[in-house]
């Protein structure tokens, strides 16, 4: 299945080269030449998701055609914080480091077949890419009849997407840009790498690699259903491929 998909992304991506049968030219070269070609915008929907103070995502599209376009987005994006992990062995304690940038790309084809205004307002096509890579390091205490015993673990956690999508750009009082990236399918290919304490015994690391393996599953949208029976290896290591989407709100000013 997940075949079939890629090799219908490729199929699709493969017919951008006839979009311009949909382009329509700006009425006069004076019109292209003094239209507003830039936008700068707001990724609103990461801030929602991950939080506000934790995330920060900026985009910028420029117009090279005038039905095509180029988006670059780049910024900080952590992973949500956890909520306290106690059992009868094991507790973990703060956060010692949260850190995460996103970077992607996508190129747009305004169908203005489709679209009463010239771009980048209306509806648009094409491929995206997305990189995502969060890094944490949190503290633990185990408990047992000997005493307490204190380690770290360090995780990564990488993940590279890319598809197709298809949004709406509207342009109101000529410069405010809401830009809704509706739907996006893709493939997600998703790694994740932990290392532990070397002062912990085997029973120890397995309970850390399931605790690991559960915060990444419950606090990161989606991964409940990437992640659903999976669990870090022997060496901390996860690697799925898996469907991926993308679902974007972005807020703008076009100049």
């Amino acid at each position: 299945m997940k075949r079939n998909i890629l090799l219908s992304i490729i199929l699709f991506l493969s017919c951008f080269s006839k979009l311009d049968l949909y382009a329509q030219d700006y009425k006069s070269d004076s019109a292209w030449k003094h239209a507003r070609k830039n936008i700068v915008r707001y990724n609103v929907s990461s801030a929602l998701l991950f939080g506000i103070d934790k995330t920060f995502i900026l985009g910028y599209e420029r117009l090279l055609k005038p039905n095509q376009s180029i988006s670059m987005n780049a910024g900080s994006i952590v992973l949500p914080k956890i909520a306290s992990i106690s059992t009868d062995s094991f507790s973990m304690g703060n956060d010692l480091k949260n850190t995460g940038y996103n970077i992607s790309l996508d190129y747009r084809f305004y169908l203005n077949k489709l679209n009463k205004y010239n771009a980048p307002r209306g509806v648009y096509i094409g491929p995206w890419y997305s990189f995502n890579r969060f890094s944490r390091e949190n503290s633990w205490e185990f408990k047992n009849s000997g005493g307490q015993k204190f380690t770290t673990t360090n995780t990564d956690f990488n993940i590279h997407s890319f598809g197709v999508e298809l949004g709406y750009q509207f342009i109101f009082w000529d410069r405010l840009a809401l830009d809704l990236v509706m739907v996006g399918p893709g493939m997600g290919l998703y790694n994740v790498n932990s290392k532990f304490g070397t002062n912990l015994t085997e029973e120890q690391q397995e309970q850390l690699r399931q605790a690991l393996s559960d915060v990444i599953s419950n606090r990161f949208p989606g991964m409940n259903y990437v992640l659903d029976g999976k669990e870090l290896d022997a060496n901390g290591k996860l690697n799925v491929t898996s469907l991926g989407f993308r679902y974007i709100i972005h807020i703008g000013f076009s100049f």
